[in-house]
């Protein structure tokens, strides 16, 4: 715990992680609440994945636009704007959903609210970025854990809201939450203090060409399209048991063994190299995922979930720690809103695939098989030769965070 001790005593580093860790709610909160608002209101779990993957791609697309702008001019500008018309957007697509809207309506206003998401994790992963060299891995640690705490404490929110109450709430609440972590983060210390590297100006795509960073964002796609996959089914494998609520629960458990392989994994100092390190643990989800389909006791399924998710957190921190070393010094933020961009569209896409997929032949298993194949493809991508950095990446200045 040492090691963690010390990025939490960084300046400003408390604010970061509480204010990134309520920002980030909203991501595990609204596809999940929407999800549960819309298959109310329609019966259908196709149209409802639909309308999540929108909302999901429509956010992914406009991340790297934003995290450009935000490298060039500081990410203030960009996170107050956000948070001013986020919960705005938000509030129009609970109006559209649960005035009985027609699905067309309810997918272009779930578009809409997803292009105004708030640019918190790029920032905060572009400030991290910035931390002295010795502590910057187990800072990303320390932010895949709180990352994956989001996953457990969103999900159970939306679910005991939804129970209680209403799954419009939950999206309510999350609006709160959204506009509370990207005001903190914008008027933190370091976020304060940010000064953009001059580098040379460049086209739209240069940053995602950069060498390591394609195979980097197509292996983290394919996990995350196996991810989304699997978010679609714990929803209608508790609907199939009569049991709604326990959606929230299994993917509570899921997240929570990602939140204690991280913190194992962050205080260890591990002599293996990156790539190979993320070869291996991208191996390690691919095992956790693959009986999950063959699964039909809800208890087992929550076992395995926790188990399997262990592995989680680690890959994503080597995930970080590798886009971190990759990006060009001038493009940091783009760089992280380009992974969450293909990561997040992926997951979209795989939470629509997977919703159809539950209502065709093959159910929820089919769904739960697809979890696991993104995982494996991912791994035999990274076995895809790949260019390499011509040079060291330049040296982030270190920061006090």
């Amino acid at each position: 715990m040492r090691a963690y001790l010390t990025v939490w005593r960084l300046p400003s580093a408390p604010v970061l992680l509480l204010s990134g860790f309520a920002g980030r709610l909203p991501s595990a909160m609204v596809p999940l609440a929407l999800l549960l608002m819309v298959q109310q209101q329609t019966g259908s779990y196709a149209i409802a994945g639909l309308a999540s993957a929108v909302l999901g791609i429509a956010s992914a697309a406009m991340a790297p636009v934003l995290g450009r702008l935000a490298d060039r001019r500081g990410p203030r500008p960009v996170l107050f704007t956000q948070a001013a018309v986020y919960p705005v957007l938000l509030g129009v697509l609970i109006a559209v959903v649960l005035g009985g809207a027609s699905s067309p309506a309810v997918v272009a206003a779930s578009a809409l609210a997803g292009t105004a998401t708030p640019l918190v994790s790029g920032t905060v992963r572009a400030l991290w970025s910035r931390v002295d060299v010795r502590v910057r891995p187990t800072a990303y640690a320390l932010d895949a854990t709180a990352t994956e705490l989001v996953f457990v404490v969103g999900p159970t929110l939306v679910a005991v809201l939804a129970v209680l109450v209403d799954p419009a709430l939950a999206m309510a609440l999350a609006g709160v939450l959204a506009v509370a972590g990207a005001l903190g983060i914008a008027t933190a210390a370091p976020t304060r203090a940010y000064v953009p590297v001059v580098g040379s100006r460049s086209g739209l795509f240069s940053t995602v060409l950069a060498p390591g960073m394609p195979r980097l964002l197509v292996t983290g796609s394919a996990l995350m399209l196996g991810f989304g996959a699997l978010e679609v089914a714990i929803p209608a494998f508790a609907d199939e048991l009569g049991s709604p609520g326990l959606s929230g629960l299994l993917l509570a458990l899921w997240a929570l063994g990602s939140t204690a392989g991280g913190l194992w994994f962050g205080a260890r100092v591990i002599s293996i190299s990156l790539p190979r390190q993320y070869r291996l643990l991208l191996l390690g989800v691919t095992i956790g995922l693959a009986p999950l389909a063959w699964i039909s006791s809800p208890w087992a399924l929550g076992v395995l979930l926790f188990l399997g998710g262990t592995a989680i957190a680690p890959t994503l921190t080597v995930q970080n720690t590798l886009v971190g070393s990759l990006a060009p010094a001038h493009a940091t933020t783009e760089a992280f809103t380009w992974l969450s961009t293909t990561t997040v569209g992926a997951s979209a896409v795989g939470a629509a695939v997977g919703g159809a997929l539950i209502e065709g032949p093959l159910g929820v298993s089919g769904s739960l098989m697809l979890a696991a194949l993104g995982a494996a493809g991912a791994v035999v991508l990274t076995l895809v030769p790949g260019r390499r950095p011509a040079s060291a990446p330049l040296a982030r200045e270190p920061v006090a965070a």
